[in-house]
């Protein structure tokens, strides 16, 4: 039995990814592995925002919201049989990382190509370009 890992950011991209890669696994008898990546916004950004409130855990809303994209896509039953995981990153690095030893990596599609594509760093291109193991991109 191996890992499918899917990454996961509540688009609807990434819900047709995960829901295919659960159908996957079935087939497979692989487990899945739903990851949500986080990080912080750059300096530049950072310095137009208002200050974030001590109490604030984006850990745990990452964690809340992989939760509720999991039981909404897949039901209360098929979201417990996901793994859960919520790192703090890139999203890209943070897939390609959770990536390894598995036996297939799965992400959405967001529907740009060529050039488009290049100017936004898309998550999609950059995994399928630097992933150990095989990549399926779920497109619309």
């Amino acid at each position: 039995m191996g890992r499918i890992v899917v990454g996961v950011d509540g688009s609807d991209a990434s819900v047709k990814a995960l829901r295919w890669a659960v159908r996957q696994a079935e087939l497979t008898g692989d487990t899945v592995e739903a990851v949500n990546s986080w990080e912080y916004p750059s300096t530049s950004w950072a310095s137009m925002m208002p200050g974030m409130p001590e109490d604030f855990d984006p850990q745990a809303v990452a964690t809340v919201a992989l939760t509720e994209t999991l039981e909404e896509a897949l039901g209360a039953e098929g979201a417990a049989a996901v793994e859960k995981v919520v790192v703090i990153g890139n999203p890209a690095q943070s897939l390609l990382d959770r990536s390894k030893g598995a036996n297939l990596l799965v992400v959405g599609a967001r529907g740009y190509s060529g050039f488009k594509a290049t100017l936004l760093g898309s998550v999609s291109l950059h995994v399928t370009q630097h992933a150990a193991c095989p990549v399926t991109v779920v497109r619309d």
